[in-house]
């Protein structure tokens, strides 16, 4: 019945016109041109990345067999799209009334059920970004090359050394593949994203990664900032009991303890020039630039979570602070293509910082005669040099640790005349179309998969607060306000007047739209004044 019931009003909505039209003001000459060119570049990275792969120069496929590198890959690629798609609908739903979507989205509904009860939201965000961190290095060792002097396809060697070199080939193919154009279409149609089990599954791994403890210290620095701010830190839950605290303290102090050492290799391999970073810049200025280009991609993580959060609170909400406002005036003007947009960007700009924090913390191996980097042995130098410490300080320190303090106070974190130039910047970078090929994807995929947007069922926060449904104002930490689809129109309201004269599509809409009489009465006299 569920099925049949929503069957229904995708048949509705594509009578009306109102499913995936295309909105001929967002696509002049120029976003074409900028469509065309940013597709053409992710198809040729995808081949590069494919032809790399297919050739066996890859470590899994030297270890292995070319065919095990592509599957590993592609099942890695995919399910991180599943975890950047479903942080957007986890992170955004939480404010809204469930039982609105408890029959039209019943495995999302079963998802959110348990990101509510107490503080699984902040535990999902920890473990879901451990999971991207352990996908894109699958990612590397099955896409990235290990003879980067190899011809791709006959092509000269400046290719290998702009694509594969500096990895824009894998960056560009993951980016606008897997990254943002899940986050864009995530980001509209909450609903329809996250009602599958892939994303349930997901949510479940990253919950149990974060039992692990392994990335426990950040809630230590959550708990400073609330200290700092004056702002208690609320939860869901009960105050732990003696074996709870104890269990809870043991994981924060392992945490701490591999985060500390993590820090004193990097930063000995700083001052000892025994990294990548570019000969000639003093160990100090990279130390600098370190700790620098961390700070920019906590902020742009944690602008993420805190616009999320505010996307679904009415505009009265969001005008408490000037700052905030006139970030938010940005964000969501128009039909909020913005949000998106800025996920656009923030991709791009996060991914330019991660390649300098990456020069400055990779160990580079001793030179003859010389002494492993803290007198160690062979096989812990080993691996200092595989990255994996500079990538674990980055991501507690440079990603886990802001979204915490943003989804915590999402407000706060829009009131800073640094979120606001941020904002800019990153608009600024997707205007220039180099990732516009993740809105064709994210466009195909609507289609394919018939994504609808989350006010067909649930409406506008506003719309909501007409009808006197309120959201759950202790559960703003994640997006609200449904925007429309990427480039699509709205559902025109002749289909209100379809709902009231055929009882059958009635009845759906008042299960899965909750249309009121009202809206309906308006809607006929609009068309029958047409």
């Amino acid at each position: 019945k569920k099925w049949q019931s929503f069957e229904a009003l995708q048949i509705l909505s594509s009578k009306m016109g109102g499913k995936l039209e295309e909105s001929k003001k967002e696509h002049g000459p120029g976003m074409v041109f900028r469509d065309i060119y940013s597709t053409c570049l992710l198809i040729f990275c995808s081949l590069i990345v494919m032809t790399v792969i297919w050739s066996g120069n890859t470590r899994i496929g030297q270890d292995s067999h070319a065919i095990v590198s592509f599957f590993i890959f592609v099942l890695a690629i995919s399910w991180l799209a599943i975890v950047e798609g479903g942080q957007a609908s986890l992170v955004g739903l939480p404010p809204v009334q469930m039982d609105l979507y408890k029959e039209s989205h019943p495995i999302s509904h079963k998802t959110m059920t348990i990101i509510n009860k107490g503080d699984n939201l902040d535990r999902y965000l920890m473990g879901r970004q451990f999971m991207v961190l352990a996908l894109v290095f699958i990612e590397n060792m099955c896409g990235h090359p290990v003879d980067e002097e190899r011809k791709i396809l006959g092509m000269p060697l400046v290719i290998n050394k702009i694509f594969l070199g500096t990895g824009l080939a894998l960056f560009f193919m993951t980016a606008m593949g897997a990254k943002i154009s899940a986050q864009v279409n995530a980001s509209r149609c909450m609903l329809d994203y996250g009602n599958n089990y892939f994303c349930f599954l997901t949510m479940q791994a990253a919950r149990l990664i974060e039992v692990s403890g392994l990335l426990h210290c950040c809630y230590v620095v959550q708990m400073f900032f609330a200290y700092a701010s004056g702002q208690p830190l609320k939860s869901k839950e009960a105050p732990r009991n003696a074996v709870q605290s104890l269990f809870f303290w043991t994981r924060v102090v392992f945490s701490t303890a591999i985060l500390v050492f993590a820090l004193t290799v990097t930063i000995s391999a700083l001052f000892e020039e025994k990294t990548t970073m570019w000969k000639g810049v003093p160990p100090t200025v990279s130390v600098i630039l370190f700790f620098g280009f961390m700070t920019v991609v906590g902020m742009l993580e944690g602008m993420q979570i805190a616009f999320f959060a505010v996307a679904k609170m009415t505009d009265a909400e969001r005008e408490v602070k000037p700052w905030a406002k006139k970030t938010c005036d940005i964000l969501f003007e128009g039909d909020g293509r913005n949000l998106p947009g800025f996920m656009v960007g923030r991709q791009m700009c996060v991914t330019l910082c991660f390649f300098i924090v990456a020069r400055v913390t990779t160990v580079i191996p001793p030179e003859k005669g010389e002494k492993n980097l803290l007198d160690v042995g062979d096989v812990l130098q080993k691996f200092f040099e595989t990255g994996l410490l500079g990538a674990l300080i980055t991501t507690i320190l440079a990603s886990i640790t802001w979204q915490l303090v943003a989804s915590a106070f999402p407000m706060a974190f829009l009131s800073t005349p640094i979120t606001y130039v941020l904002l800019r910047f990153c608009l600024l970078l997707e205007w220039t179309g180099l990732c516009q090929g993740a809105w064709v994807v994210a466009r195909l995929e609507a289609k394919f998969r018939g994504l609808m947007r989350d006010e067909i069922f649930i409406g506008t926060a506003d719309e909501r607060a007409l009808k006197q449904i309120k959201d759950k104002s202790e559960n703003l930490k994640g997006p609200a306000r449904p925007v429309p689809l990427i480039g699509y129109t709205n559902v025109p309201d002749g289909s209100l007047e379809l709902m009231s004269i055929n009882e059958g599509v009635k009845d759906v809409s008042k299960k899965t739209t909750d249309s009121n009489s009202s809206m309906e009465d308006t809607a006929r006299t609009e068309v029958n004044n047409v």
